[in-house]
């Protein structure tokens, strides 16, 4: 049954992550999602008409999450909801509509610490080297035909910048898509990135990456450019901002090309950069700034991939391994 006053009171915390805290609209969504789940099984446990200092207990919050453990729910899963369920409670304590902040003492399953999948450094050369070589030949794919198209084609020229620069800087495939022409320095070699909580961040990349957004800029996005362009930096096949389902799609097909490469998306890129930075002895302060993580706790994650290559080629290589 819906409750009206719920509702509202998910309305207003939903524009407090987007307005106060500047969270992502991914992010809002899910925390808005949980909050109306809490609602309704705080009011199915504990009575729909009480009021909010009996709704939110620490006893109801940990039913909450009981619950969906019992259902199979994944740890991922339930560490995002207790944070959403402290998210709401801090909020609601903070303005003066709970006498106390129960989920200040909520605890959730730690997340497994599942390892990144990653590139090897061949693998991602190789994919550049296709990319490329797509771009040379005028070869392209449309679902599982290679199609001819004119070498210099701006689609593929395009696909070629959109994977030099995610590799080159490790970028979320949403702060690619979302960068605008001036974003991109030419003479310093750097992008300016608008990162989670809106933070803003300057990344530097190569000369190969510079070599093709050189080409994309200069010769193949005004073939593409059309009134729905805008600043975009990167277009889609109509002009307007490329998005990322697109981006998505470039990246499978390029590593669909690299034998015995795994299906990574840009995120994968964004994995590979990093454990690459890393593996080439980079320090873990300035990967975590080129990365955009707010914590060296995320960072951290790389080096786990980084040493189980170490321990992989001494295994392979010391003659007393």
């Amino acid at each position: 049954m819906r409750n009206a006053h719920d509702e509202v009171l998910v309305e207003e915390f939903a524009r407090h992550l987007a307005v106060e805290r500047n969270l992502s609209e991914h992010t809002v969504r899910a925390y808005s999602a949980d909050a109306t789940e809490l609602l309704r099984h705080a009011r199915g446990s504990v009575g729909a008409d009480r009021a909010l200092d009996d709704l939110f207990t620490l006893a109801v919050l940990r039913s909450w999450l009981a619950s969906m453990s019992s259902a199979g729910q994944a740890r991922s899963t339930l560490a995002r909801r207790a944070a959403s369920a402290r998210a709401l409670s801090r909020w609601l304590y903070r303005g003066g509509r709970l006498g106390t902040d129960p989920g200040a003492r909520l605890q959730a399953p730690k997340r497994g610490q599942r390892l990144p999948g990653v590139l090897r450094q061949d693998q991602a050369r190789g994919a550049l080297a296709e990319a490329a070589g797509a771009v040379e030949n005028g070869l392209t794919e449309t679902g599982s035909e290679t199609l001819k198209v004119p070498p210099g084609d701006p689609m593929l020229v395009r696909d070629l910048a959109l994977l030099e620069l995610l590799y080159a800087t490790g970028v979320r495939v949403g702060e690619l898509c979302s960068l605008d022409v001036d974003d991109i320095d030419r003479e310093r070699r750097t992008i300016r990135v608008l990162g989670k909580g809106g933070k803003e961040r300057v990344v530097p990349f190569g000369v190969p990456a510079a070599t093709a957004l050189n080409s994309w800029l200069d010769r193949a996005r005004p073939a593409l450019t059309s009134e729905n362009s805008g600043a975009a930096a990167f277009l889609g096949k109509r002009g307007g901002r490329v998005n990322q389902r697109q981006v998505r799609q470039v990246v499978h097909q390029a590593l669909e090309r690299v034998k015995d490469a795994p299906s990574l998306g840009p995120h994968g890129l964004r994995h590979s950069a990093a454990t690459h930075l890393l593996d080439g002895g980079a320090d873990l302060r300035s990967v975590q700034e080129l990365l955009g993580h707010a914590t060296l706790t995320t960072t951290q994650l790389y080096t786990h991939v980084s040493v189980d290559r170490l321990r992989a080629s001494y295994r392979q290589a010391h003659p007393r391994a």
